[in-house]
C-alpha cells in the first residue's frame, strides 16, 4: 500500500469535517506510526465525539493503553451508582477544556455518549477510562450525590495536577479505593472529599501531597468520618488550611504532629464542629505567619486535651470565636498555653 494511499484511508476513516489538515490533529510521529501499522491489521482507529462542545477524540484501540503506556497512559475508574430511580451525573465534564472520558456500562462494550444515569438503566457499574491527557480532576464528580463506590482500577501517568471537589458533595459515597491513586504533581485539594457525609473512613497512606499549597475545606463536612490517619501528608508547601476538618463530627482523635505548618496562613474554622473531637496533637504546629485563625476550635464540645505550646499568635490578628462553645476546661488550659494575647484578645477568643 503507498504512502498517498494510506494517508487517503486514514483521513476517510477519520472524517474530521473542517478545513484544517486532518493529519494535522494527529498528536506526534509516533500516533502517525500506530496509525500506519494497524490499518493493514484492519485494526483502525475509532472516533469518539462526546458533544458538540467538545473536539473530537482521535484513539488507538482502548486495548493498546496498557501496551503502550508510558505514550498512552490512562486512568481507568469502576463506578457503583446507587440502585433505584434515581437520575444524576456519574461524571462532570468541563466542556471548556479538552477532558476526554470513555464511558462504558458494565455489561456494554459500546461507549455511552453520556455523563449520566437513567432511572431505567439498571446499571450495576460504570467504567470509565480517562485519557493521558487529562490533567485536571477539578470538580469530576462533583455532586454526584448517588454514587456509592468509586475504585481507581489502574492510574499510570502522575499528570494529574488539580483535585479541588473531585468528590464534592457526592453524598452517598459509602466506599473509595485510592491505592493506585498517584498524586505526585497535585498542587490543589480543597475541597476535595468535602460533604462526602456517608464516608467512614479514607485510605490515604499512598498520598504524596509534597506539592500541594491548598488544603482549605478537604474535609468539610465528612460527619461519618470516624478515622484518619495523615501520618504520611508532607505539608510542607501548604499554605491554607481553614475549614480542613470542620464538621467532621465522628471523629474522635487526630494526629497533626507531623504536619509542617511554617507557611500556612489560613486556619480559621480549621476544626469548627468537630464535636466528637477528645484529642488533638498539634506539638508541630508554627503559627508564626497565620493571619487568620478565628473560631479555628469553635464547638468543639468533647475537646479536652490540647497542646498549644507552640502557638503564637500576633495581636493584630483576629482571633474571635477561637474556642466558642468549647469546654471550661479546655478554655483554661488555652489561657496558660497561648502566650502574648491582649487582654482583649482573650475575651474574644471565648465569644
Amino acid at each position: 500500500m503507498n504512502s498517498q494511499k494510506i494517508l487517503n484511508e486514514v483521513e476517510e476513516k477519520l472524517n474530521i469535517n473542517n478545513s484544517e489538515s486532518k493529519i494535522g490533529l494527529l498528536k506526534s510521529d509516533f500516533f502517525l506510526q500506530k496509525i500506519f501499522e494497524n490499518l493493514p491489521k484492519k485494526k483502525l482507529l475509532e472516533i469518539i465525539k462526546y458533544n458538540n462542545n467538545i473536539k473530537k477524540r482521535i484513539n488507538i484501540n482502548i486495548k493498546d493503553y496498557k501496551e503502550f503506556s508510558e505514550i498512552y497512559s490512562s486512568i481507568e475508574i469502576e463506578l457503583i451508582p446507587i440502585q433505584g430511580n434515581k437520575y444524576n451525573n456519574f461524571i462532570n465534564f468541563d466542556k471548556n477544556a479538552d477532558l476526554y472520558f470513555h464511558i462504558y456500562f458494565t455489561d456494554n462494550k459500546e461507549e455511552i455518549k453520556r455523563n449520566y444515569f437513567r432511572k431505567n438503566d439498571n446499571i450495576a457499574k460504570i467504567n470509565i477510562i480517562i485519557d493521558y491527557q487529562v490533567k485536571s480532576f477539578n470538580d469530576l464528580f462533583s455532586e454526584s450525590y448517588y454514587i456509592e463506590s468509586i475504585n481507581f482500577k489502574k492510574f499510570y501517568r502522575n499528570n494529574i495536577t488539580n483535585m479541588a471537589s473531585m468528590f464534592f458533595r457526592c453524598y452517598e459515597l459509602k466506599k473509595i479505593y485510592l491505592s493506585n491513586f498517584n498524586t505526585n504533581n497535585v498542587t490543589d485539594m480543597h475541597f476535595m472529599f468535602g460533604s462526602c457525609q456517608s464516608l467512614k473512613k479514607i485510605n490515604l497512606s499512598k498520598f504524596n501531597t509534597n506539592k500541594v499549597t491548598n488544603f482549605r475545606n478537604m474535609f468539610d463536612g465528612c460527619s461519618s468520618l470516624k478515622e484518619l490517619n495523615l501520618t504520611n501528608f508532607n505539608t510542607n508547601n501548604v499554605t491554607e488550611m481553614s475549614y480542613m476538618f470542620s464538621g467532621c463530627s465522628s471523629l474522635k482523635e487526630l494526629n497533626l504532629s507531623n504536619f509542617n505548618t511554617n507557611k500556612v496562613t489560613g486556619m480559621s474554622f480549621m476544626f469548627s464542629r468537630c464535636s466528637s473531637l477528645k484529642e488533638i496533637n498539634l506539638s508541630n504546629f508554627n503559627t508564626n505567619n497565620v493571619t487568620e485563625i478565628r473560631f479555628m476550635f469553635s464547638r468543639c464540645s468533647s475537646l479536652k486535651e490540647i497542646n498549644l505550646s507552640n502557638f503564637k499568635i500576633k495581636n493584630e490578628i483576629d482571633v474571635s470565636g477561637m474556642f466558642y462553645e468549647c469546654s471550661e476546661e479546655l478554655k483554661k488550659k488555652a489561657k496558660t498555653q497561648i502566650k502574648n494575647l491582649s487582654d482583649d484578645a482573650f475575651r474574644s477568643i471565648f465569644r
